[in-house]
């Protein structure tokens, strides 16, 4: 996945824009990465993503989701057709 891409679908929010969110903001729960621009309080589907953004920078060390674009988006396309519960944030 490109850092352009978006890892927030729904809100259209790329990977390089929470990871500088993450980094100027140093978020103390990754809940608070929905205060970049509503990540993550859509679908739910880049809560677990996210999630990782936050945890890689408090080992500091970069973020790499290691999947393409397009599986992400046919992953995210699968989770929406399940009707599952939606993600949550933990914590």
């Amino acid at each position: 996945m490109d850092r352009h891409d978006d890892l927030c679908v729904c809100f259209h929010v790329p990977l390089q824009k929470v990871e500088k969110f993450v980094r100027l903001n140093d978020p103390k729960h990754a809940s608070q990465i929905s205060e970049c621009y509503g990540a993550g309080t859509g679908c739910g589907w880049c809560i677990p993503f996210l999630e990782k953004v936050f945890e890689d920078h408090k080992a500091g060390k970069p973020t790499d989701l290691k999947m393409s674009r397009e599986e992400y988006l046919n992953r995210r396309k699968t989770y929406r057709q399940t009707g599952e519960s939606k993600n949550r944030f933990s914590g």
